[in-house]
């Protein structure tokens, strides 16, 4: 078995047929030519001579193959010394060298690549001798960093890749063991992820997408990453930091909210509901015939584009030009409505951090100690004893206007009079069904829109009753129904006159269509399904199932089981039953022996692209009838 080593010309070897690697013999020659042409070639091709004065290959196809690759990029000459091995040789001892050789352990080269960083190569350089990605050189640097109980057990085949993969969200090779030992056999990937990142704020949170992830890092912020997903997801460690710099960011909007001429600014990452202050909105202004022709032409140019591509799917130029087109059309929208400079100057703004991760600046808002007292109109009314012993007004009539040539009347008469015209105007009204309509939206669009007011006069005895539901609902105020309402709200005060005693002559005006659409505004602020331990409503559940078939209510549009909303506050029995409805038998007994936490999320992951949802919230198919099912307190994980 003689052998003899020589240097031939890259441009003299070629591939023997007897070389027995076929399958995947182009794989990873890029990361192979980046290693030769840094550290050479580390072992000599195995060749054997042929009568045209050429070698071929039998051992080393691969590594022929990237030199031939640096060759053709001009990084090795064509004519470069290869150092070679020559010999009588056959298809076996190619097929010895690929059999018998024994590929390096995956845990071997992660260490590898670790001892290359503390020897003072940073990844980027890594990366550069070894032609791999800059990606692929920190996934093999953050498993080598791992805790070595957790490398051995990868080693004893204790852990399989992907769950060491799982734990290089944390460089902490401390918290790395801890979660190991806690989590005993239960180590699928997802739940180790979970363990360690259970205490830091996803990067998908509100706060992160306001702020942006490269200010919280350029802040000093730390922030745990997965390196191995593929959207790249991350947890921020530092809570408080966050929340600092988003308040100092809204504070930035606030001081330019400021310069409109508000009395003042608040700034807060929850809206403060019970903030106790009046709101008011802007009222239209007159605008320029060339502000009017200039919305008017922009609203026929946008609808023009959507005839002409009534499809989802347009172009970046007319995308383009459609969103230019609206935000002008939003702009002059805007400036049809102002605020009185009066208002301003006793009124406030808060600018605060919604739910969708963009700020929200709400003006218009007066505080109770910055209102301005009424005015006393008319003159003092005096008070005398008639001779039935009882207090009139002197000065008043039934009309309630000043007359100072009104005879003075007792009490007891006063109270008779009114009552005979309470009766004949309720035979009057009730003949009148669009005058009742009319009145009816008066006297609830009065406690709708100026309850808050010192007086909103109306004659109907007919109450508006909105219970506030963030009490038992946390967040229930920022969700996106409570949003659309709230919006509803501001377009239709925006429209309306500013004090409650134009609102008739305004409402009288007004379309049918219109009215009817304000009108259900205000309506749907009075239902109430809410159930507590001490206050059963079974016939209003049966209402409201009625409401919910007839308007074809979807929860799901406006709730979602997420930990925090339900499964984070159910028993593990319930949490099993939501996903073997929801998903399948096999997927609930998954769950089986998970922690709380855990199943809670778990579950939520499966849940939440399902239609599922407790049986409390659907909406019954048909017609409600029978006792609606009680709601077990008792029974309840809180």
């Amino acid at each position: 078995m003689s052998r003899e080593l020589i240097e031939v010309p890259l441009n003299k070897l070629i591939v023997a047929k007897s070389n027995v690697r076929r399958t995947g013999a182009a794989d990873g020659v890029e990361e192979l030519a980046a290693s030769i042409l840094v550290h050479g070639l580390l072992q000599p091709l195995l060749v054997v001579a042929r009568e045209d004065g050429r070698y071929a290959v039998v051992a080393g196809s691969r590594r022929l193959m990237a030199m031939k690759l640096l060759a053709r990029r001009k990084a090795l000459p064509r004519s470069y010394a290869v150092p070679v091995m020559v010999r009588d040789a056959g298809e076996e001892e190619s097929l010895a060298e690929n059999v018998v050789r024994m590929p390096l352990h995956p845990a071997d080269q992660y260490e590898s690549f670790r001892r290359l960083e503390l020897s003072g190569l940073g990844a980027a350089e890594i990366a550069v001798r070894f032609g791999a990605s800059l990606r692929t050189v920190r996934q093999r640097l953050a498993l080598g960093a791992v805790a070595p109980q957790l490398m051995q057990a990868y080693r004893d085949g204790e852990l399989t890749l992907a769950q060491l993969e799982a734990f290089t969200v944390t460089d902490d090779p401390v918290r790395q063991t801890e979660v190991y030992q806690a989590l005993g056999a239960l180590r699928e990937p997802w739940r180790i992820r979970g363990a360690l990142t259970q205490a830091e704020v996803s990067g998908r949170d509100r706060r992160v997408q306001f702020l942006g992830l490269d200010a919280y890092e350029l802040a000093g912020g730390a922030v745990l990453r997965d390196l191995f997903s593929a959207t790249d997801e991350v947890w921020l460690s530092d809570i408080a930091l966050l929340d600092r710099l988003c308040l100092g960011k809204l504070g930035e909007i606030a001081d330019e909210v400021a310069k409109e001429g508000w009395l003042w600014t608040q700034t807060a990452l929850v809206f403060p509901h019970d903030h106790g202050c009046r709101r008011v909105y802007p009222q239209a202004v007159e605008q320029s015939d060339d502000v009017v022709h200039q919305r008017l032409a922009a609203n026929l140019a946008l609808q023009e584009l959507y005839n002409q591509h009534p499809h989802d799917a347009v172009s970046p130029a007319v995308a383009a030009e459609m969103a230019r087109l609206d935000e002008e059309i939003t702009r002059l929208s805007h400036q049809a409505y102002a605020y009185d400079p009066e208002i301003i100057g006793r009124a406030g703004a808060f600018v605060v951090l919604g739910h969708d991760g963009q700020a929200r600046i709400e003006r218009g808002f007066v505080r109770p100690h910055d209102e301005v007292p009424e005015p006393q109109g008319g003159r003092e009314v005096r008070t005398a004893k008639t001779d039935e012993g009882d207090t009139v007004g002197e000065g008043e009539n039934l009309s309630g206007e000043s007359d100072s040539q009104t005879v003075a009347l007792s009490d007891r008469l006063i109270a008779d009079l009114s009552a005979q015209r309470t009766i004949a105007l309720r035979d009057t009204l009730a003949r009148h069904p669009n005058i009742a309509m009319l009145a009816l939206a008066h006297a609830l669009i009065l406690q709708g829109f100026y309850g808050r007011r010192l007086e909103a006069p109306s004659c109907l005895t007919i109450r508006v009753d909105s219970p506030g539901l963030a009490a038992h609902a946390e967040g229930i105020n920022d969700g996106p129904a409570a949003r659309a309402i709230a919006e509803r709200q501001e377009e239709w005060a925006r429209l309306m006159p500013q004090e409650a005693a134009e609102l008739w002559d305004w409402l009288a005006a007004l379309d049918r269509d219109s009215r009817e659409a304000l009108l259900a505004h205000v309506v749907a602020q009075t239902v109430n399904v809410l159930v507590l331990p001490h206050e059963r409503k079974p016939g209003a559940i049966r209402d409201a199932n009625r409401l919910a078939q007839a308007t074809g209510l979807s929860m799901r549009d406006y709730w979602s089981p997420t930990v925090p909303a339900y499964l984070g506050r159910v028993t593990k029995t319930a949490i099993m039953q939501a996903v073997e409805e929801g998903v399948s038998t096999g997927a609930a007994q998954r769950l089986a022996g998970l922690t709380k936490v855990a199943m809670a999320r778990e579950a939520e992951r499966l849940l939440v692209e399902t239609d599922w949802l407790p049986t409390f919230l659907r909406t019954p198919a048909g017609e409600a009838e029978g006792e609606p099912k009680s709601v077990a307190f008792a029974q309840a994980a809180e």
